[in-house]
């Protein structure tokens, strides 16, 4: 059950902690454990090792059934351990049925899954509909669903032993400043110590889901091949541009591991299966996707590959929607990009919009982004968000966009607020009162990213790039 050297990071953390605080805690000489899980902790337990056959749900009725007759108890004695708190009215239920028969009884607080070495998922597929649903008889189903994500957060912070302060965006949605509030008062209750670190929590920055990504993670994923975290060359290029991985992966290197047989050859077929991938995702690329990446480039940066500005978008967006062979939902992804470029549209406007790409039946795609607080028809002319200036920056031109995630994270690294050079303070991002305090401290600490609309694949490519510039200028950040 041990993971695989090539683990590091987050996952290896859960691990030693799972390892540590339940096994090592109940193990005996000679003597063999029954496992009973949930299936959340089955889930953790797959994601930081190589667990299988596990029970999916009902474990709690499942041990109360177990021991539910005194003179038929299958097991001699049970270890309880919860993943997360433990409700009064089921430890009251527990504790009554079979209270005589349970050795251990412990909260290990690990409420999360570790997605990869730096980047961890709370797995509440829900969370998203009733955190920004506009029907108010969801409101306090919405109480108690950011209420569970505050808890597995300070999970978070609990397995890495991080106190950290707490900052937010508040606007134009408040489900930032309610869940940083939450997560505040549950991290005062877990810990009575000063504090170190930093969270950040974000809620919006869209435009990139709706951008064709041609890194290798995102393209790899359509192809039929194990790809995890004991794959040493997935580990190293499935954050990296698909170009660069033709190069990483080329005949050349396959050339240099066949010298070596037979000993390299495991890394060989993998070598072979990466190579294999990156050309089909190439393939698949240039047959109908290489200009619509130019477009979507273009709608989201307001400029061009060579930086001038682009004067009328509509001009760039109806080659997209004249075109044949792009389906609705890429037509759909490039008008909201158009959208979003200049900052919301007439209602005028967007419904000649949707007349002409003939999406009337999807139309709600497109307005119901107002919910997560995106200027689709906004009441008045909103000023853009000030960006970064990435414009000297090496890129590819058809990977230009730089999601709003790398200016937040780099702006914690080097202590300025984006662009403008200055100290981060509390007009930039609201802060909790803890995070005040927790501010001179972040040199050699750890900080988080939360996002509560979901995490997306190129923001882990930006917080893995900004991950390794902070330990390469040395500035003693450990970024998850």
């Amino acid at each position: 059950m041990a993971p695989p050297v090539t683990e590091r990071g987050l996952k290896s953390v859960v691990w030693r902690k799972i390892k540590t605080a339940v096994l090592d805690d109940c193990r005996k000489e000679g003597e063999w454990k029954i496992m009973l899980l949930d299936e959340f902790t089955t889930k953790l337990l797959s994601s930081c090792c190589k667990m299988t056959d596990l029970l999916e749900e009902g474990v709690t009725d499942c041990f109360l059934r177990d021991f539910g007759s005194k003179s038929e108890n299958k097991y001699k004695a049970a270890y309880l351990y919860f993943t997360d708190f433990c409700p009064d009215s089921l430890f009251n239920k527990i504790k009554a049925s079979c209270s005589k028969s349970i050795r251990r009884c412990k909260e290990i607080n690990i409420s999360f899954i570790p997605h990869e070495s730096q980047v961890y998922t709370l797995d509440v597929p829900d969370a998203f509909y009733y955190c920004y649903s506009p029907d108010p008889s969801n409101a306090s189903r919405k109480e108690a669903v950011m209420e569970a994500m505050a808890e597995q957060i300070v999970t978070v912070c609990a397995t890495l032993d991080e106190n950290p302060g707490v900052r937010y965006k508040s606007k134009p949605l408040d489900n930032a400043s309610k869940l940083a509030q939450m997560v505040e008062k549950k991290l005062e209750e877990y810990y009575k110590t000063d504090e170190k670190g930093l969270i950040k929590i974000h809620t919006n920055s869209l435009v990139n889901i709706f951008i064709c990504n041609v890194w290798y993670r995102t393209d790899g994923k359509d192809k039929e091949a194990v790809l995890e975290e004991d794959d040493d060359l997935w580990v190293r290029v499935r954050h990296r541009h698909i170009a660069l991985v033709l190069e990483y992966t080329s005949l050349s290197a396959l050339t240099q591991l066949m010298k070596k047989m037979p000993h390299f050859r495991k890394q060989m077929t993998k070598q072979v299966v990466h190579l294999n991938l990156a050309e089909d995702c190439m393939n698949k690329f240039k047959l109908n996707i290489e200009k619509l990446c130019k477009t979507e480039q273009d709608l989201a940066l307001g400029t061009d590959a060579e930086g001038q500005r682009v004067k009328d978008s509509m001009l760039v967006l109806l080659p997209v929607l004249l075109n044949k062979n792009h389906d609705n939902c890429d037509k759909i992804r490039a008008v909201l990009l158009y959208i979003f470029g200049i900052n919301g549209t007439t209602e005028e406007n967007l419904d000649r919009l949707i007349h002409n790409v003939k999406i009337e039946d999807d139309s709600d795609m497109i307005r119901n982004w107002s919910h997560l607080g995106v200027p689709i028809v906004p009441p008045s002319q909103q000023a853009k968000p000030v960006r970064k200036d990435r414009s000297a920056e090496e890129t590819f031109q058809l990977s230009r966009w730089t999601p709003f995630i790398k200016d937040i994270m780099e702006s914690v690294v080097l202590k300025v607020k984006p662009r403008l050079g200055e100290r981060i303070t509390s007009k930039s991002l609201p802060v909790s009162s803890r995070a005040i305090s927790a501010e001179p401290a972040l040199v050699n600490d750890i900080f988080t990213v939360y996002i509560q609309t979901g995490v997306d694949v190129m923001w882990i490519e930006s917080a893995s790039k900004t991950a390794q510039y902070s330990l390469c200028q040395s500035m003693g950040h450990r970024t998850l």
